[in-house]
């Protein structure tokens, strides 16, 4: 079995070191089952160090010049060898016990792909909140949170990977996919939860309660554009970090 970790990283020369030294040592977890595990970075079209930050790591880095998280996702996923992806954000720290989990779920033979419930690296009580509703509301209808997904990687390619139409909220369309697929294949689709992904919390910084609203409004009243257009969608792709 070999175990391809895939991170999408946009200008993340701040975070990106301390995530994937997070990544490899939680990666522990695969090789005390004997499996092969491998880091690939997609710098997609960064502008600072983050190619040679992923380098220095010891990361597969390859690139994906239209800067847009599907398809850097994609274009990661292209590069790697692995009999199952795991895509984690280059903001993210999962655990040894996160991956024990994924190990246990993929050894199990009844998943076809899954996620984690997760857990922002600060105390802010409201978002907090909000985190707490996603997490209820992922492991009940089966949404995939973008920063930390698992996928059989044949089943990935049966897909055709991520919308890469879609600028914002990609997950949640690719979580529709895979339920059907894998209700095709009678298979389950799983929200690990013994183990929280930590999830950096500097959106709640980097943009004002005004611009988390008006982007919350337009996502609900205007969805369509909002997750069609990458300057509507800006929390991802303004470069503020």
């Amino acid at each position: 079995m070999k175990i391809s970790v895939v991170v999408p990283a946009f200008n993340e020369e701040k975070l990106l070191a301390a995530s994937l030294a997070e990544i490899k040592t939680a990666a522990a977890a695969f090789a005390a089952r004997g499996w092969d595990f491998e880091l690939v970075v997609c710098d997609n079209n960064s502008t600072d160090r983050t190619g040679d930050i992923a380098r220095a790591a010891g990361a597969k880095v390859v690139f994906e010049p239209f800067n847009q998280i599907g398809r850097a996702r994609n274009c990661g996923a292209a590069a790697a060898t692995g009999d199952w992806l795991i895509f984690v954000d280059a903001d993210s720290h999962p655990s040894r016990g996160l991956f024990a989990d994924v190990a246990e779920a993929i050894a199990s033979g009844k998943f076809l792909a899954g996620g984690a419930t997760i857990e922002l690296d600060e105390k802010m009580f409201a978002a907090n909140l909000v985190t707490q509703g996603w997490n209820w509301t992922s492991r009940i209808k089966k949404w995939l949170a973008g920063s930390f997904i698992f996928i059989e990687a044949a089943a990935f390619r049966e897909l055709g990977g991520f919308n890469p139409e879609i600028f914002a909220a990609e997950e949640l369309e690719l979580s529709q996919r895979l339920k059907k697929l894998a209700t095709a294949r009678a298979k389950k689709i799983t929200v690990l939860h013994r183990h929280p992904l930590k999830t950096s919390a500097r959106k709640m910084k980097l943009y004002s309660n005004g611009e988390m609203g008006r982007f919350l409004l337009r996502s609900i009243f205007n969805h369509r554009r909002t997750v069609r257009s990458r300057e509507a969608a800006y929390l991802w792709y303004d470069g503020r970090r």
